[in-house]
């Protein structure tokens, strides 16, 4: 990953997995690495509190901790987390978000992307100052079932027009491990990206 400008790191995995040390070893590697700006916690939150009352894998307290150590010498790493439209429900959850410096914005289920714009109206009401990211689903994982090229276009030409008045900085395709599986929503969005791809914004 040398070659790449900006690299951002994971120290939450999928599911809300993490290890002993996770900040630790990053900012080894960012010490090595320049290139690494930030780190990124996926599967964040839960779908509901637990039995605890937690919603989350670490508390606005643990979090504001843990940007304390994102320091390398004067550089700073940004704190990123993942964020589901299914999550805006849960108590609290814009303590968190105001820790982090850039949120990656997703809709699990594909038919809840007929509400996109209501979502992401609310998600900005909940947190108005972060950065933030859309991400794009090309398949339906919350359904397990193929993406609907209809709504692969919804979300695709939403983010294009938030990106144009400055209401996100960029747009996450997800996932590689698909795409080479000639999906319908797949080879559409491969078009729509070499169509759009080079317009100003």
């Amino acid at each position: 990953m040398s070659p790449l400008k900006r690299v951002i790191w994971s120290i939450v995995g999928s599911g809300g997995q993490t290890e002993a040390n996770e900040v630790e070893a990053v900012l080894e590697l960012a010490r090595s690495f320049p290139n690494i700006c930030g780190v990124h916690m996926d599967d964040f939150f839960k779908n509901k509190p637990d039995e605890n009352g937690r919603i989350a894998v670490y508390t606005p307290s643990e979090l504001r901790s843990m940007k304390q150590q994102l320091m390398i010498d004067d550089r700073k790493l940004d704190l990123w987390v993942t964020l589901y439209g299914h999550n805006l429900g849960l108590p609290n959850i814009d303590k968190y978000l105001e820790q982090c410096d850039a949120i990656t914005y997703w809709t699990w289920r594909a038919e809840a992307l007929n509400g996109l714009e209501q979502s992401f109206d609310q998600f900005e009401q909940i947190s108005p100052s972060s950065r933030k990211v859309l991400g794009c689903y090309m398949w339906d994982y919350g359904d397990q079932k193929p993406m609907p090229v209809s709504l692969m276009q919804r979300q695709c030409e939403f983010g294009l027009k938030w990106l144009r008045e400055g209401r996100i900085e960029g747009m996450i395709f997800l996932a590689s491990c698909i795409c080479d599986l000639e999906l319908e929503a797949v080879e559409w969005t491969r078009k729509w990206i070499q169509e759009v791809g080079e317009k100003d914004i």
